[in-house]
């Protein structure tokens, strides 16, 4: 379902409000220290307000939007830096049930996705390619998948596992025999990883789609991803402007020195040119486009953050400063679903070269 402009604004404005009142800084050091790492009540919502569920079609209790919608959604989540598994769930698993699950399969998963009551995730190996699964089902499932997003939440668990010289995603039960999940230590606390290991494993086939399904369902999760990173980007950016106007040193503000002025302009070029990458990948949703969001995103996020901590000097290096938040985030999402590297190549590929 496409909406207007208009009313793809209200929705950003709708989850901008949201976040500011459940979301802050404060907010999020609180929740990140939790065991689960994110809020129930602030997830539910976001349910309400239809995030939950905002690529999961209508007949299956969802809001049926699309890319653009997403990436407007996220730039609004990367800012405010929620923790929360809506990557994990709204987006990679919503999408890849949609994409490789039966009639069967969609009508008794996506409902409860859609309305927060379920949270899902995916196991695809440890470096988001074909090459990178080690899960191999034979019946049974046996073999490690790390870097799970939220994993040790989820209840709608997936698994990308080789079938021979095919790949199949299978639904493993949480209480599955055979399987554990172990958390992971992280970089970024507002963003969870975990490593699942089957030994043995029962698991149920969703349809008979392959890698096509979840190159589908990681195009969306690398464009979410996409959107959160500009978000992020320009957040701490304005931050680190309103300090320079603020800030005075000898007399004068610190923004008024040159050498100031030449740092902050080439940040907003980052900012400007991610947010038009993750908004271009989002409106084209080819795999050029996407993969050119992929790390150049990536990529800007981390240099807007580093310079935020430059430019705002001594404090700027405390662990009490926001900046630091946003540096970890932007790190750690450098790394989810293929990192720099791998959309480089991709994106070369696409290009023909």
């Amino acid at each position: 379902m496409a909406i207007s402009a208009a009313e793809t604004e209200q929705l950003r404005e709708a989850v901008r409000d949201l976040l500011a009142d459940h979301c802050t800084e404060a907010d999020v050091r609180r929740v990140m220290a939790t065991e689960p790492g994110y809020d129930p009540r602030l997830w539910k919502q976001l349910a309400e307000l239809g995030m939950t569920g905002l690529l999961i079609a209508t007949e299956y209790g969802g809001v049926g939007l699309g890319a653009e919608e997403l990436e407007a959604v996220a730039e609004e989540i990367g800012a405010a830096l929620l923790p929360s598994p809506f990557l994990s769930s709204a987006v990679l698993t919503s999408t890849l049930i949609d994409a490789a699950g039966s009639e069967e399969d969609k009508r008794r998963l996506l409902p409860a996705l859609a309305d927060g009551s379920s949270i899902g995730t995916v196991a695809i190996g440890n470096t988001w390619t074909p090459e990178g699964i080690a899960v191999r089902a034979n019946g049974t499932l046996t073999g490690t998948a790390s870097y799970v997003t939220f994993g040790q939440l989820a209840d709608v668990i997936l698994v990308a596992a080789r079938t021979g010289d095919d790949i199949g995603i299978f639904e493993v039960a949480p209480d599955a025999s055979g399987f554990t999940r172990t958390a992971l230590s992280v970089f970024d606390p507002t963003v969870r990883l975990s490593r699942f290991t089957f030994a043995d494993t029962p698991a149920r086939r969703l349809g008979t789609a392959g890698w096509e399904a979840v190159r589908k369902a990681l195009d969306l999760s690398v464009i979410a991803l996409a959107g959160e990173q500009a978000g992020g980007a320009r957040q701490i950016f304005e931050t680190t402007v309103e300090y320079l106007k603020t800030r005075v040193q000898f007399g004068r503000a610190i923004g008024s020195f040159q050498a100031m002025k030449h740092l902050a302009a080439d940040r907003l070029l980052d900012v400007e040119s991610a947010t038009s990458a993750a908004r271009h990948a989002a409106a084209d949703g080819g795999p050029g486009a996407i993969a050119l969001a992929g790390f150049a995103c990536a990529e800007a996020y981390e240099t807007v953050a580093l310079s935020a901590i430059q430019m705002h000097g001594g404090i700027g290096f405390t662990w009490e400063h926001p900046a630091h938040l946003y540096l970890r985030r932007a790190r750690s999402g450098a790394q989810l679903f293929g990192g720099s590297r791998l959309h480089r190549e991709r994106y070369l590929v696409s290009k023909g070269a």
